[in-house]
């Protein structure tokens, strides 16, 4: 974990598999006490150590922040992934000690807001879980909008549907249903807040929409972490450490900086957060920029990399660390 980045050991309470892709896992303190406090829509970093390797992977808390006698989280098989969820789904049993981060809010709901729109995803429905709780719990005015492939694999969709009833609209691929977007974003009363989780497609989509039909920036709240994508091994220089390293190509760039020792910052490990944030003193190449959080200056410019989730190709690559 990073420097300033707290610890917390936990131990697997219960793996419960939930559909033929997900799985939910829960996590109890070791030393039995309460987990600390956190509001809808935080995540934990989870540490996995698989063999020689250490993976690090962010994953949203699901359950009711006024419950934190343990925390639950749901993870995805991802058969073609770098094999962190793999490593979930086949490794972590009940009793197995693990390092988990405490918990960070990159996607908080904003409580002056007069209506919370939420739209989801497929997985992308697990910050919604925890949301949700923490405004039926408060009185507060929500609508939940999910998609998903079918209705096997709508994730927590009759855990939803039960509790909130009216409140949840679902949506299937395989029926052809889809959300009447334009409709849905013109029709909702002034102070509603917009919230968006699910793949990258379907948020830009999303983003796009409510731009075009003039909604306000800071009404528009999305969470998406981009996975790390794997590619050709490259080599980095540090200039301020000195030392010279090889990212391989299942590898992402911060994890092959913190295996040289190097402690760089972050929190969301998924090009959200811009934590790690790092300048370019030179290159010779091309970046491959996979990152939310630069813009496109800043991608065009080649003086930064996100190094949790973009690469590089080419000759040399010289970074501020």
């Amino acid at each position: 974990m990073s420097t300033g980045t707290t610890k917390l050991d936990v131990v697997v309470s219960d793996v419960v598999p939930v559909n033929e892709l997900v799985t939910r896992f829960h996590f109890r303190r070791r030393d039995g006490e309460l987990l600390p406090t956190f509001s809808g829509g935080a995540h934990v970093v989870v540490e996995m150590r698989d063999g020689d390797r250490t993976r690090l992977n962010p994953y949203s808390l699901m359950g009711s922040p006024l419950d934190t006698r343990e925390y639950t989280i749901s993870v995805r098989r991802d058969d073609v992934g770098r094999g962190g969820s793999l490593f979930m789904h086949r490794s972590v049993k009940p009793g197995l000690e693990m390092v988990i981060s405490y918990p960070v809010n990159l996607f908080s709901l904003d409580l002056r807001a007069k209506k919370h729109l939420m739209l989801a995803g497929g997985i992308g429905i697990t910050p919604f879980m925890a949301q949700t709780a923490q405004l039926a719990g408060e009185g507060g005015n929500f609508e939940l909008h999910y998609t998903c492939r079918t209705a096997s694999l709508g994730t927590y969709a009759d855990v939803l549907r039960e509790r909130y009833d009216r409140r949840i609209r679902l949506y299937h691929d395989d029926r052809d249903e889809r959300i009447d977007l334009d409709r849905l974003l013109s029709t909702q009363p002034l102070g509603t807040h917009l919230y968006v989780c699910g793949p990258a497609g379907m948020i830009n989509w999303v983003r796009d929409r409510a731009a075009a039909l003039g909604w306000p920036s800071e009404a528009v709240h999305f969470e998406h972490f981009a996975a790390p994508q794997p590619g050709l091994p490259f080599d980095v220089k540090l200039a301020v450490s000195g030392k010279t390293i090889r990212v391989d190509e299942q590898q992402s760039l911060l994890e092959a900086i913190e295996a040289a020792g190097v402690d760089p910052p972050y929190l969301c490990r998924g090009g959200v957060c811009g934590q790690c944030e790092t300048n370019v003193i030179s290159y010779d190449g091309k970046f491959i920029h996979n990152d939310h959080w630069l813009s496109e200056e800043d991608h065009r410019s080649g003086c930064k990399i996100m190094p949790c989730v973009s690469r590089f190709e080419g000759r040399s690559l010289v970074l501020e660390r």
